[in-house]
């Protein structure tokens, strides 16, 4: 069985500079596959907390270079290869992560088995684990949600953006994470708002949404409340995610 466990569940900088929530990032288990999806301030901390192992990761995945989603990607490369003692495991990441002013450190890099650059459309396999970055996002860094095919359907992650009326037709699923920064849309800001989700869970109609990545207004607002109500104005089981979370996929009805 397919889970993901919620590793922090804060997003927006002053959230995660004081660490109200913990901002560690999402650990995958697709199929038998371990993945850690953008291992944030804390990622290796929360980890061990829970007694996961990173030596047992496949790989790790960024979906773009901001520090909430990559400032323990070399901590995690070198607690899965044992300091590169143990040299395996691939790193997923947009281009500019890797070149200019990169943030995944070039002495680390020899430690993992492969490196491969995330791009608008492609489709990507590691150990059982299959998935696709649909679409380029809206963004102020080259940014990639993620779509994975799993034994109980697809699982999707709307990660950091701005609303763009395409963004439901590329992460049509049965379980639906989506990053909700914002309380309300803010101009000039390239994240989504809460009803903006609402918007995106109303279209792809998934079997499960799950809210995370909360900014400040959000949490005070009470995510869990604006979950509950979600459930109630959609239809849609609509969770607010919390720091230590395993969602578990269950197979399609």
């Amino acid at each position: 069985m397919s889970s993901v466990t919620f590793l922090g569940t804060g997003g927006a900088r002053v959230l995660v500079f004081k660490q109200l929530l913990a901002s560690g990032g999402l650990w995958l288990d697709i199929d038998g596959t371990l993945l850690l999806v953008d291992p944030g301030p804390g990622s290796l901390v929360q980890a061990t907390k829970r007694k996961l192992s990173p030596e047992k990761l496949g790989g790790v995945i960024l979906t773009h270079r901001h520090l909430d989603h990559c400032a323990d990607v070399n901590s995690i490369i070198e607690a899965m290869t044992t300091g590169g003692l143990k040299r395996h495991g691939t790193l997923f990441a947009p281009a500019d992560a890797l070149d200019e002013d990169p943030v995944v450190l070039r002495y680390a890099r020899p430690y993992l088995g492969e490196i491969q650059t995330l791009r608008e459309g492609q489709r990507y396999e590691i150990g059982n684990a299959k998935f696709a970055c649909p679409v380029r996002h809206a963004h102020s860094v080259e940014t990639y949600g993620l779509v994975f095919e799993t034994a109980q359907g697809r699982l999707a992650l709307i990660t950091d953006t701005a609303y763009f009326p395409e963004l439901a037709q590329h992460y049509r699923s049965e379980y639906l994470i989506i990053n909700t920064v914002l309380l309300e849309p803010i101009e000039g800001i390239d994240h989504l708002s809460i009803g903006q989700a609402h918007q995106l869970i109303e279209q792809i109609r998934p079997q499960v949404a799950v809210l995370t990545h909360f900014g400040m207004n959000v949490w005070r607002a009470r995510p869990w409340e604006i979950a509950a109500r979600m459930t109630e104005e959609t239809g849609v089981k609509v969770i607010s995610a919390r720091d230590g979370m395993r969602l578990e996929l269950t197979a399609p009805s």
